[in-house]
């Protein structure tokens, strides 16, 4: 039971946690030191309780715990420790867990700046804050805390939104088959690779990890189940970003004849695509000695390399290819995200119902006008 207690010049509040162990803390007047009692033991009651020494460790702490613990691809590892660096760990680094407070991080998130001092994006500030929310998450499950500050609910039950809004993304850019050729044919000897983006949908990352064994050129198909990842300099050799990442794509026969010449004298493990001394490829290296040189030859400025897998989506539908064809080739989680992400490449499937049921309702009106008719001559 709380109680408050005369321990030398000021007095000692008391009271039991939810784990039998006596807790205490010291305060000048009587009153307070009960009332604090009361008010942890209402919170074990109210399993609302959090261990004050577990509370002790500070948000950088955490962090370094919560990043070791996570199972991510080395990329994902990555961005994670780069936004802790910059974003979150300069502001919450030293701040003990117990201390954080909802309206620290609104006006974290409402001003967060970068290493010049300038107000970071919309994007980049919603991705520091779910990584924070995210740690405090786990300090929660942790039960060093009883709620998580990041993660508030007004009265009524509801998650409040006070981040910053994400302007809508620019319009994709979808290259005609034209505009296709011309690229590769810039392209030179690489003209092979800058076709499987455009027209198999591959990622960089999954595209420069194909190896011999990944092409079987009598079912005309590329097995996608490994991707390389620039880590610090380093290549790192993984499976796919995602499970259904892992896929097979059909390749156009016309590129069959380009695989037949880099597969001669490789062994099945060997690279596909490599560099001219034949070492694996860097993207930034790939896209300064090729792709970007070929973008400006074929007038195309302002083109990406991951530019091409939406112009592969675009290809793909203008086929005939419908929703769950293009999300099978691009390795998306459902065809949710696919409309999600490629929303406009499929308005002409709205017209085509529109179109179809319109049609059917002149039919069936044609249908009344025949029948009323033939019922008007049977009555005269």
């Amino acid at each position: 039971m709380a109680s408050a207690t005369k321990r030398g010049s000021g007095y000692l509040g008391r009271y039991r946690g939810p784990d039998g162990k006596e807790r205490s803390k010291t305060f000048d007047r009587k009153g307070d030191a009960l009332r604090w009692a009361q008010e942890q033991e209402r919170k074990v009651r109210n399993q609302d309780w959090a261990d004050p020494a577990l509370a002790k460790v500070t948000v950088g702490e955490l962090c370094e715990h919560w990043l070791a613990t996570l199972s991510v691809k080395p990329k994902t590892r990555l961005s994670y420790e780069n936004l802790l660096t910059t974003a979150v760990l300069p502001t919450w680094g030293t701040v003990r867990v117990d201390r954080v407070t909802h309206s620290a991080v609104r006006a974290w998130v409402a001003g967060m700046t970068g290493a010049r001092g300038l107000l970071l994006s919309a994007s980049r500030r919603r991705q520091a804050y779910n990584l924070l929310a995210s740690v405090l998450d786990a300090a929660v499950l942790d039960g060093r805390l009883t709620k998580n500050p990041a993660r508030p609910a007004d009265v009524r039950g509801r998650r409040a939104n006070f981040l910053p809004k994400v302007e809508a993304p620019a319009r994709k850019r979808y290259l005609t088959h034209e505009q296709v050729a011309a690229l590769a044919d810039a392209a030179g000897e690489y003209r092979p690779l800058m076709l499987v983006l455009a027209y198999c949908g591959l990622r960089w990352g999954e595209a420069s990890a194909l190896r011999v064994r990944h092409v079987d050129l009598l079912r005309k198909r590329l097995l996608v189940e490994e991707a390389v990842a620039d880590i610090r300099g380093k290549l790192i050799y993984d499976t796919t970003k995602t499970r259904t990442s892992r896929r097979t794509v059909a390749v156009p026969p016309f590129l069959l004849a380009d695989f037949e010449r880099l597969m001669q004298d490789k062994g099945p493990n060997d690279l596909l695509f490599t560099s001219p001394q034949g070492s694996a490829l860097r993207l930034p290296n790939w896209r300064k000695r090729v792709f970007d040189k070929a973008v400006i030859a074929a007038g195309l400025e302002g083109l990406t390399p991951h530019g091409l897998r939406h112009t592969a989506a675009s290809l793909a539908v203008q086929s005939g290819a419908n929703v769950k064809v293009v999300q099978a080739m691009l390795g998306h989680k459902d065809a949710a995200m696919t409309l999600n992400v490629y929303a406009d490449l499929f308005d002409q499937d709205l017209d085509d119902v529109a179109a179809r049921l319109d049609a059917a309702y002149r039919d069936r009106q044609q249908t009344r006008n025949v029948v009323r008719l033939t019922g008007t001559a049977g009555g005269a």
